[in-house]
């Protein structure tokens, strides 16, 4: 797992009228907010430490159901903001207790560094992985990939290289070696991902994967490149690695 500067904007203040209230902005959240995970982490928090209705201001930016991390980062993000309003002064260790209580992949976003990842993607190994010269191209399709049931299509089997030692191999040599397993049932379902893939290698990417579950694909290039007309009819980002 590796963080990118794509990110949402969160906003917590003191409610002054003392009226809990929260309200999102940017893509269309679907459902109830009551059951948005950042008011989960504001309602997790105050159980604990008798915390005063906040106001939240949630502008969504990064795609749903993508296998970005958005909402667990939005999760993860609440916790330290409402760490820092509050001065709770919890450890690092506490505000990943608490992330973990509202998402596996929430744990992440507390230090939001580098790690390799197990068991249910809450344990962390850190690793010594610097992207920072390289540029980024994420393409995100509207299809929104179940995660439940992309784990059910997945079929374990053994590696004869540890995921450690492809990571530590030069990028220009992961095409070969670091693949993701999600991708191989996901592509027979969904051919427009694995179509996204190949046109990121066509445009000049060193490598290039499926996110998670998908359904966005990255791809990573040596130089800036300008794919906004290739990929206009998605969800698109470029930036540099962070």
């Amino acid at each position: 797992m590796y963080p990118l500067n794509l990110h949402d904007i969160l906003e917590i203040i003191v409610a002054p009228d003392k009226q809990f209230e929260f309200n999102s902005t940017g893509i269309n959240i679907p459902g109830d907010s009551a059951n948005n995970i950042v008011v989960k982490a504001f309602e997790l928090l105050q159980a604990n430490h008798q915390l005063p209705p906040v106001k939240i201001h949630l502008h969504k930016i990064i795609p749903m159901g993508a296998g970005l991390g958005g909402g667990s980062s939005d999760a993860a993000f609440t916790i330290k903001l409402l760490n820092d309003l509050f001065n709770l002064r919890l450890s690092v260790s506490t505000m990943q207790d608490y992330a973990g209580r509202l998402g596996s992949d929430c744990p992440f976003f507390i230090k939001n560094k580098a790690v390799l990842a197990s068991n249910t993607g809450d344990q962390f190994e850190p690793l010594n992985l610097n992207l920072k010269k390289f540029f980024f191209a994420i393409v995100a399709p509207k299809i929104h990939i179940n995660t439940p049931e992309a784990y059910s299509w997945i079929k374990p089997k053994f590696k004869q290289t540890s995921l450690q030692t492809i990571i530590s191999y030069p990028i220009d040599q992961w095409k070969q070696n670091l693949t993701n397993d999600f991708e191989i049932e996901v592509f027979k379902r969904f051919q427009e991902i694995e179509k996204i893939k190949e046109n990121l290698y066509n445009a000049g990417a060193i490598y290039a994967s499926m996110s998670g579950s998908g359904s966005a694909v990255y791809g990573i290039f040596n130089n800036p490149v300008s794919l906004t007309n290739k990929f206009s009819e998605y969800y698109y980002w470029p930036g540099m690695g962070s």
